[in-house]
């Protein structure tokens, strides 16, 4: 008698990978956070066989970087997998710690009702806010609306680059991959229209060849819109298409980091910043006294997400964007004194030191 076994595929919506972080936070992985952080946000990313057919050159999920799907990194750690009604149950146990789930979609097509599935189920189980991560170039204003239906409160379009001419570069004919400018801002838009105002946003990476002037104007732009950002430093993944391309000037990214901030809070807007010939920020374009309160509150310089249920930043990703210690670049919770004394020096702007 011969006997056949067929190797079970491990993939959505029966399985889900989620971060490192998320892991620990449920007890699947065992490890301690860096001066004590705390993640009150989990990740989960959808996967598949055949993985993401996008080619983005900085993305470590890209289906130009050898290996299999499940093994790929994805913004500098491992992304485990376990069995979604798993992770259901391990949230249940936590929902004093978690407070808002995020679903990451792929670029493949069965990604978009698998997120409906998943949404419908964790939103039955608990009453724990749900974001998505969409990849818009699959996506339609359609199932927008279906994702709002299945119960999610929140959606997220990771356009990353600051310029169509840098989108196109990285992430579309640049790479041969099926992403497009316009396709992103549009979805945004209609998921601001769909969700409301401050209930969809954007996602930027600073460091892959924009201006500071650049990273500016589009972040302006998206907050005109009526959406929010959230601002991470580029991250060489080993084995990407950019994985020998440095990581950017830490200088600059603080830059960045206030200019959101300052934005973000309505202090200020990009048009009354000031710029040197290199399109580096020197003034910010609000008053000295009100400058310093902001730089020395350390809340430009924490990690920007979705907040949880009680108003907070639940989706604070500890270092995802760089590795622990003094130079890190996303600060998971609030800087103390000698966090902002050294985040002065890093500036690297005279009178805010």
């Amino acid at each position: 008698m011969i006997e056949y076994f067929i190797e079970e595929k491990i993939e959505s919506p029966e399985h889900l990978r989620m971060s490192l972080a998320a892991a620990m936070t449920l007890g699947f992985k065992k490890g301690l956070f860096y001066r004590n952080a705390k993640l009150h946000c989990i990740n989960l990313l959808l996967t598949y066989s055949d993985g993401c057919a996008a080619r983005c050159a900085y993305c470590g999920l890209s289906c130009r970087r050898s290996g299999k799907y499940q093994d790929k990194s994805f913004i500098r750690v491992t992304w485990p997998t376990y069995q979604t009604s798993e992770i259901i149950q391990r949230i249940g146990g936590h929902q004093g710690r978690v407070k808002r789930i995020c679903i990451s979609q792929v670029t493949n097509k069965r990604s978009i009702s698998d997120t409906l599935t998943i949404c419908r189920q964790l939103r039955s189980g608990f009453d724990i806010p749900v974001s998505v991560l969409i990849s818009p170039t699959i996506v339609t204003r359609e199932d927008l609306k279906e994702i709002k239906a299945a119960g999610a409160d929140k959606i997220g379009v990771a356009i990353d680059l600051a310029t169509p001419n840098l989108f196109d570069r990285y992430r579309g004919s640049g790479v041969k991959g099926p992403h497009c400018w316009e396709t992103y801002l549009d979805r945004l838009e209609q998921a601001i229209e769909i969700f409301g105002v401050r209930h969809a946003g954007s996602h930027f990476v600073t460091g892959m060849g924009e201006t500071e002037k650049q990273m500016v104007n589009i972040i302006q732009l998206v907050q005109d819109m009526g959406g929010w950002t959230h601002l991470f430093s580029f991250y060489p993944e080993p084995g990407s298409g950019m994985c020998d391309y440095p990581m950017p000037a830490l200088d600059h990214y603080r830059r960045i980091q206030l200019a959101r901030f300052i934005m973000d809070e309505k202090l200020g807007r990009a048009e009354n910043f000031a710029f040197n010939e290199k399109s580096e920020i020197v003034d910010f374009g609000i008053t000295r006294q009100l400058l310093e309160h902001v730089i020395d509150s350390g809340e430009p310089f924490r990690t920007s997400g979705c907040e949880g249920y009680d108003g907070e930043v639940a989706c604070n990703r500890p270092f995802a964007n760089s590795r622990p210690g003094p130079e890190m670049r996303n600060y998971p919770f609030k800087p103390n004194r000698d966090d902002i004394k050294m985040i002065r020096e890093q500036l690297k702007i005279k009178e805010f030191c």
